[in-house]
């Protein structure tokens, strides 16, 4: 083998080497999970600032990806609480998509009676409850995301306690918990501690910690440190005692819970056992429940029956659910 072949065979590993050593530095750059994690990171600072941020900066204005959509979705009153419900959520959702599906769901639920010669009061009906199921999908999970941090929320302040006694600073115990605690508690303190890192003000980082998670527990937690600095004492025993205080309401709405199951699984059962009874006997004897749709009557009987549903549904929420 000549010297020629060698070196053009050494060349080409070269090449080859560096084209992908390029294509992984270029994927780490974008596409990794540290990057998107800082990505992720970043957004939700730049949307839990209420006040402090351009408003180029809130996720709602970069909802759509275009400068258009953006200014129609700007022009729109009461989004910001709308967006805010979103990013609590922690879905991988943004707000145009939220509205596209709200309106799709709510076009199709709307058109699929009206192909039935169905009444148009009950296309409506459909329209009105396929557009919600977006709107529970999201508050569903954004009540769970808020159930899993303030469970966390007392082992948090145990941590800060501890570490204030062994004589950190504040600022040092707080991003002992965004590194020693998993999400989501750890991703709000990460994100507190990334503020008061960057030059932002501590009372100013706390309340904007309030502000993104909505959390009672969270508030008496920033409250009592904002007081604390004004008036002094020992913030270590503070932390405890709210920790404590959290820990006692945690375990009394878990009592409740327990006690009120037997009046959620009888919600449950009368308002699903109507229309499971409806299906089974239109499925043994289709003609038998034909006349209560093709008859007036029947059509007026549907309308009571449902608002009787409506309202029976809605006094049982408000008898079993107890706010601690």
């Amino acid at each position: 083998m000549d010297t020629l072949t060698l070196l053009f065979a050494l060349a080409t590993f070269i090449a080859v080497v560096l084209f992908l050593e390029g294509a992984y530095l270029w994927w780490a750059s974008s596409h990794s999970a540290e990057v998107k994690r800082l990505n992720r990171r970043l957004e939700e600072v730049a949307t839990g600032a209420q006040g402090a941020r351009p408003a180029s900066l809130y996720k709602d204005q970069n909802a759509t990806g275009s400068a258009t959509g953006d200014r129609m979705l700007a022009a729109i009153p009461r989004l910001d609480g709308l967006n805010r419900l979103i990013v609590q959520s922690r879905l991988n959702l943004t707000l145009a998509q939220f509205l596209g599906w709200t309106a799709a769901l709510a076009a199709l639920g709307f058109a699929v009676p009206l192909l039935f010669d169905r009444p148009v009061i009950l296309s409506v009906l459909a329209a009105g409850i396929l557009a919600a199921l977006p709107t529970l999908y999201v508050i569903r999970a954004r009540s769970q995301h808020m159930q899993q941090f303030e469970r966390q929320l007392p082992e948090a302040l145990d941590l800060m306690g501890r570490a204030l006694r062994a004589g950190h600073a504040f600022p040092t115990a707080i991003k002992m918990v965004a590194e020693e605690m998993k999400d989501p508690i750890g991703g709000e303190f990460r994100i507190l501690f990334d503020e008061m890192n960057y030059g932002v003000p501590q009372q100013t980082a706390l309340l904007n910690l309030a502000s993104r998670t909505d959390s009672t527990d969270l508030s008496y937690f920033v409250i009592a440190v904002l007081i604390q600095r004004d008036s002094g004492g020992n913030l270590a025993e503070l932390l405890d005692n709210i920790s404590s205080i959290i820990r006692a309401r945690l375990k009394l709405y878990g009592e409740i819970r327990t006690l009120s199951a037997e009046g959620r699984l009888s919600a449950w059962i009368l308002g699903c056992l109507p229309f499971v009874t409806g299906g089974m006997v239109n499925i043994v004897n289709p003609g038998f429940m034909k006349v209560l749709w093709e008859d007036p009557a029947g059509i007026n009987f549907i309308y009571g029956a449902l608002s009787m549903m409506v309202i029976g549904i809605l006094w049982m929420r408000k008898i079993i659910r107890i706010r601690v």
